[in-house]
């Protein structure tokens, strides 16, 4: 007992984690959770978090709650597509629905009760939707455990919450590497307060809900708008505010853990503020127009800007020629507000923090499209002199929103007086510099190599090697994509085979750590040849060349499949466990009642429902 005891307590010392504060981002030996807070957890509750902000347990509680809104929904689809034929729906939509609710229970785990809608016949061939062991175990092989180990998820999500408010823990996602943070309230709190003395950005006008004086100031500037015949009257019934549907933002922070201080990054959530409507409606507006506007000079992702850098490096690329990013500080709060119909976002952009009530002066609520976009504009005419300068001297340059890539061929001291000199031109841009022959952006990492571009996957200080557990509650083929993706990237990033081979190796240890079967990892793998119709296996002779093929041969508009939505009807069911076999059952009641009937062009496309993932169990950013 005594040695049995010592055990336990070791396994728990090492499940507090007590230095996983301090290193962050050691490859494979990284921890699955920073624990800044130095909080005692036990085996069960280090266990969940570990599984991540993503992870699913099976919860199929939830999905037979949802049972019957689901059932309902279907029922007025189906109907209404009759209705489109001028038809009665008749008996068979409400026997169709009757044995599909039968099935959901079934799959749920849930006793069935006699249902007056299926005669004796009907309720007898109920075996026809029992589910094969088989087919469960190969669907999720990590969820079959025996009853005395399986883990209880919703105790241990229950102890932990009620642990957090006792010790005053913040559990949050990290801003990069995206794994669970535990951080005091007492340190969100200072930190929060040293980030708006520092960006003197926001009142605090007191503790009075400006909520109302909001929405009626917010209606008011629409009837004046409408009245001066700058909106119609259905964009003034679009953009109206309705009281009993909008709420007051709220801020919180991520956690930038891999940055020495762990600073916050400030996220203002306003999904129901008054003017979130407004917000996309001219988001709407302004987003395509600087699209085009700026498509040769800003980029989405690493590989948009690995096409563009292989498309004119041939010419620009020189011996000498110069890699620099440039990160633009705290864009979202420091822009300057624009004048007109853009200053109605200053007047009403309040939020609420720890029971007070702010006002934003100054820039644009980070987590708002609106604010994206005018941060995008505002930038474009920006940066309309540093684009002149460097496309005379033969170099490229490239910015996805406060990120800046460049590819010079001027001296050091002339690029950073020039940094220098822009840092005078507006006080509320601030720009830090980092020159070399290797730079790494987004996800690419880049170099300089005589002349040569050299490319490879970038992995930030903050990567941790997690990935969605194979475990967690997902459709098979979302799991699927996971590796599929990354083998894809790797390919197209890495420009020789050996770089090629180092990183699927640490991609198929990671996959492996998070539980992804072996054989699933090589399948995946093979898909991304044969989706690109590479038939030959990859060697450091064909290499370059099945690459170059691979990244030439992607066409977003030709990719995509075109949509007949009159002959589809989507319907949406909350996955579990035990739902592998639904598509296949429910195609089959689908064919049973209406391949005879006025809707047989019809096809039912099934799409999933998640129930709550870790994330949103676990994680308040409401105070």
């Amino acid at each position: 007992r005594a040695a049995s005891r010592e055990q336990q307590q070791s396994t728990r010392r090492r499940n507090d984690c007590p230095d996983s504060g301090s290193i962050v981002g050691r490859g494979f030996l990284a921890p699955t959770i920073i624990n800044q807070a130095q909080a005692k957890l036990t085996e069960d509750e280090y266990h969940l978090l570990k599984l991540g902000p993503r992870f699913i347990y099976n919860d199929p509680k939830t999905a037979s709650r949802r049972r019957l809104i689901e059932l309902a929904t279907v029922q007025r689809k189906i109907e209404a597509r009759f209705h489109e034929k001028k038809v009665s729906p008749g008996r068979p939509v409400h026997q169709f629905i009757a044995e599909l609710d039968i099935l959901l229970q079934n799959l749920h785990d849930i006793p069935v009760k006699p249902n007056p809608r299926l005669n004796q016949s009907q309720q007898q061939r109920q075996y026809v939707l029992d589910i094969p062991n088989d087919m469960i175990i190969s669907s999720q092989p990590q969820l079959i455990r025996s009853s005395k180990t399986k883990r209880n998820y919703d105790r241990s999500v229950k102890r932990l919450k009620h642990k957090f408010r006792l010790t005053n823990i913040v559990l949050r996602k990290t801003d990069k590497s995206k794994v669970f943070h535990l951080g005091k309230i007492d340190d969100y709190n200072k930190k929060s307060n040293d980030y708006m003395d520092k960006t003197q950005a926001y009142q605090c006008p007191g503790t009075q809900d400006p909520l109302p004086d909001l929405i009626q100031r917010t209606n008011k500037y629409l009837l004046d708008l409408r009245l001066a015949k700058w909106i119609t009257q259905k964009q003034y019934e679009q953009l109206c505010v309705n009281q009993q549907e909008v709420e007051l933002a709220h801020l919180y922070y991520l956690p930038k853990a891999h940055k020495t201080g762990t600073p916050l990054r400030p996220i203002i959530s306003g999904l129901k503020h008054p003017t979130i409507k407004i917000s996309k409606f001219l988001d709407d507006l302004l987003r395509p127009l600087f699209d085009k506007m700026a498509l040769d000079t800003t980029v989405t992702s690493g590989f948009e800007l690995l096409k563009k850098l292989k498309e004119r490096s041939i010419q620009n690329l020189k011996q000498e020629t110069l890699l620099c990013t440039i990160d633009v500080a705290d864009l979202y709060t420091m822009i300057p507000q624009v004048e007109g119909v853009l200053a109605l976002k200053k007047i009403n952009n309040y939020f609420s923090l720890n029971g007070q009530f702010y006002h934003q002066i100054r820039g644009g609520a980070m987590g708002s499209l609106l604010t994206l976009t005018i941060s995008n504009c505002y930038m474009y005419f920006y940066q309309q002199d540093i684009v002149k300068q460097i496309s005379n001297s033969g170099g490229l340059y490239f910015r996805y929103i406060d990120d800046i890539f460049l590819a010079i061929n001027w001296p050091i001291r002339h690029f950073i007086k020039q940094v220098d000199r822009r840092n005078q031109f507006d006080s509320n841009i601030r720009l830090s510099a980092n020159i070399s022959l290797h730079a790494d952006f987004l996800d690419l990492h880049m170099e300089n190599q005589n002349g040569q571009l050299f490319t490879n996957v970038y992995h930030k200080p903050s990567h941790e090697p997690y990935y969605l557990p194979f475990n967690s509650i997902h459709p098979l083929h979302m799991k699927k994509n996971i590796p599929f993706a990354m083998f894809l990237r790797a390919i197209r990033y890495c420009s020789t085979f050996n770089a090629y081979l180092q990183e699927r190796e640490s991609l198929r240890m990671a996959l492996l750590l998070n539980k992804y079967p072996g054989d699933l990892i090589t399948s995946q793998f093979n898909r991304v040849l044969s989706k690109f119709e590479i038939n030959d296996q990859l060697s450091i002779r064909n290499y370059e060349r099945l690459r170059d093929q691979l990244i030439q041969s992607f066409h977003p508009s030709r990719d995509r499949t075109p949509f007949d939505h009159g002959k589809m009807m989507f319907v949406h069911y909350t996955y579990c466990t035990n739902m592998k076999s639904f598509p296949m059952k429910f195609h089959n009641l689908w064919h049973k009642y209406f391949d005879n009937s006025p809707i047989n062009e019809i096809t039912p496309i099934l799409g999933t429902k998640n129930v709550d993932n870790l994330q949103k169990r676990l994680v308040h950013t409401r105070s």
